[in-house]
């Protein structure tokens, strides 16, 4: 398995990391991604572990808990050999102070996590998404805290906004505090959002990205085709809930070049489609999920090759977004 360094950081990771939000499935949103349970899990990261894969990212609020929990116990007896990323932010309880990135709650939630992953420490904390009612020198400071403390190791952030992530960064510069290593976003060839704010962003501060749903919420797996009804899987199920709207016509058009290109190199569409995404020198890491072992094992097969420049210019001609403004400006 190829290793990167882990952002702006000394850490090597391997370039896929195994997702757990399919652990548990105990509430009705995350039932429909996957239930895996723990015999379940320790097998699939057990499969991992022989394929060189370490990293395994969680959040607390995948299944409110359980994924956290599951993740902890299938890990007995292999912590110090496994690489652990789990996040907070979002909404964890009733109360006022169960959400957000204030110090209150998330000095609350770290432990929390820590008491259900039944560990000392956390590889990579995240910040799961931005809080705008908590000021940024609170949120940097308690996680400086919590390294300062061996309770955390490395921190990043998710699904921030360019300038919250830059803010965030000259903060952390101007207090001498601990800065965000890495940044955790959404990535696919039906979602290409990403490079045209975050990704210069990232290069200037010599960050790197740890890419999710690099399938695009189980829409480039293969299970939908042109002219061919839906296969049995996840968005069946109704597991795309909360997935940014794709046009049909450009699903189809990159399936079938994923198609092609997956027969010419004897691989699988999804294999493809996830190498893409590493073929990009701002990628750290793509967290693949899988909901079985033929899955899993089919996801981690995904690298260790490379896509062609001939393939990858095809995709780029496809898949490439419109321009946002200003970044139109200028162009020929």
């Amino acid at each position: 398995m190829e290793y990167r360094n882990l952002g702006n950081s000394g850490l090597k990771v391997p370039v896929l990391s195994y997702g757990t939000a399919t652990f548990g499935g105990t509430n009705e949103f995350f039932g429909k991604w996957g239930q895996t349970d723990v015999n379940e899990a320790s097998r699939l990261i057990d499969i991992c572990l022989e394929r060189g894969v370490n990293f395994f990212d969680t959040a607390n609020v995948y299944s409110q808990g359980d994924s956290e929990a599951i993740l902890g116990k299938a890990l007995k007896g292999k912590r110090n050999e496994s690489i652990i990323a789990t996040k907070s932010t979002f909404q964890m309880g009733e109360g006022p102070n169960d959400k957000g990135s204030s110090r209150f709650h998330i000095i609350k939630a770290c432990e929390d996590s820590l008491k259900r992953l039944e560990t000392d420490y956390i590889d990579l904390y995240l910040m799961h998404g931005f809080d705008a009612n908590t000021p940024i020198e609170e949120t940097l400071s308690t996680l400086d805290q919590l390294v300062k403390s061996g309770k955390v190791r490395y921190i990043g952030c998710s699904n921030f906004a360019a300038w919250q992530l830059m803010k965030s960064l000259s903060i952390s510069e101007r207090l001498n505090l601990e800065k965000y290593i890495v940044y955790q976003g959404y990535y696919s060839l039906i979602g290409r959002d990403y490079e045209q704010e975050i990704m210069p962003l990232l290069q200037d501060q010599q960050m790197g990205l740890m890419a999710w749903s690099p399938l695009g919420w189980g829409r480039l797996t293969g299970k939908i085709k042109r002219n061919q009804p839906m296969e049995e899987g996840r968005i069946k199920s109704g597991g795309d809930v909360g997935a940014p709207p794709v046009d049909n016509k450009l699903i189809y058009d990159v399936v079938d070049a994923l198609e092609r290109i997956a027969i010419e190199n004897d691989k699988s569409i999804s294999q493809v489609a996830i190498n893409w995404i590493l073929q990009n020198p701002t990628v750290s890491n793509v967290i693949v999920g899988a909901r079985n072992e033929k899955q899993l094992i089919d996801n981690l097969d995904a690298a260790n090759w490379s896509i062609s420049q001939e393939d990858l210019q095809e995709f780029n001609k496809i898949t490439k977004p419109q321009a946002i403004y200003p970044h139109w400006v200028g162009e020929r």
